[in-house]
């Protein structure tokens, strides 16, 4: 259920209506929006009387939800979430550009990667600590020397800081030094991790799962809101179907059909969505144009030399390329960048 509050609404009033949802055994989300207050109900096994809080002062309605992703759904928020990453949008009208190396290599290979995507338009440097491989002889990323490094380009570049959780174990060390934390596809439904993340209050950006249907996907982000943390964005990054000739299949319908059922930023992986760097650019400029709020894109500046993904990685002369190239789509459907 979603109890919506007059536009005037008194604080007194909306903490009636918190209460009251409190001593019916229920959980109460006040979802603060642009001209009023909404606060979503979650922990009902079945319906709930909307009659209760109809009558009570201060509240214009009280909404059923029908999807079972209640907090992230557009029927309990309309207006799109825009977090705010020390800021940085992430969502709204801005587009957010992460770039980056898959793997955080060394001292010298962050730091001019970093300076290169900076100078070209991005705000968000991605990079890998820990690095989930699917051979255990694969390189497996430098952990906290790794974060230690991606800190120093942030306190060079200005940029922030998006990196990737693996576990609960490690959760505390990385949020320490991440401003984003990325949940990979491997982990969208952890479900112990994404309960710790919704008690942790900093943003997440959940991977779709590689077999995950949309609403699998959504109620993953719903555990994380759930939780008490609503800085959630979603990132299409390919899924796995028949073809063999791409790394995934990089699904461009999730874009508008998430635009349409949620109010989180969704953001595109064209790298991980076709493993090939000669079309990564062109993926990239499909997922702008169908309304997501960003792309994060691997960048290297020897990708030939590349500890991982070094076959999906733009060199940074050909993300400034992309970055021109992002500027007009952008412009030509009224988005800044």
């Amino acid at each position: 259920m979603l109890v919506v509050m007059k536009p005037h609404a008194t604080e007194a009033e909306i903490e009636a209506v918190v209460e009251k949802i409190r001593t019916l055994g229920l959980t109460p989300h006040p979802i603060p929006g642009a001209q009023r207050v909404a606060i979503g109900v979650t922990g009902n096994k079945g319906s709930l009387d909307t009659g209760q809080f109809e009558t009570m002062p201060g509240v214009a309605d009280a909404i059923r939800v029908s999807q079972p992703f209640k907090l992230v759904s557009r029927e309990v928020k309309e207006e799109d979430t825009v977090i705010d990453v020390g800021g940085v949008p992430l969502g709204g009208n801005a587009l957010a550009v992460m770039a980056g190396p898959c793997s955080v290599e060394s001292r010298e290979q962050i730091l001019e990667t970093a300076h290169a995507v900076k100078a070209a338009g991005a705000r968000f440097l991605r990079g890998g600590a820990f690095k989930p491989r699917t051979s255990p002889y694969e390189f497996q990323g430098l952990a906290e020397e790794g974060l230690k490094l991606l800190a120093l380009a942030r306190e060079e570049t200005g940029l922030k800081v998006i990196t990737e959780v693996m576990d609960a174990e490690t959760l505390p060390m990385v949020a320490d030094y991440a401003d984003v934390l990325q949940i990979g596809a491997r982990n969208m439904q952890n479900f112990s991790l994404m309960k710790h993340l919704g008690r942790l209050r900093k943003p997440v950006l959940l991977k779709r799962g590689p077999a995950a249907t949309l609403k699998e996907w959504l109620m993953a982000a719903e555990y994380v809101v759930a939780g008490g943390n609503y800085q959630v964005a979603l990132c299409e990054r390919g899924i796995r179907t028949f073809e063999t000739m791409t790394r995934n299949t990089l699904d461009l319908n999730a874009v508008p059909v998430l635009k349409a059922l949620t109010h989180l930023p969704v953001i595109v992986d064209p790298s991980h969505g076709i493993g090939l760097r000669a079309h990564v650019a062109a993926m990239a400029r499909a997922g702008i144009a169908a309304g997501a709020d960003g792309i994060i894109v691997e960048v290297h500046p020897h990708p030939d030399r590349a500890l991982s993904d070094g076959q999906q990685s733009l060199t940074p002369r050909e993300f400034e390329d992309l970055m021109k190239q992002v500027r007009v789509i952008a412009g030509a459907l009224g988005r800044a960048v």
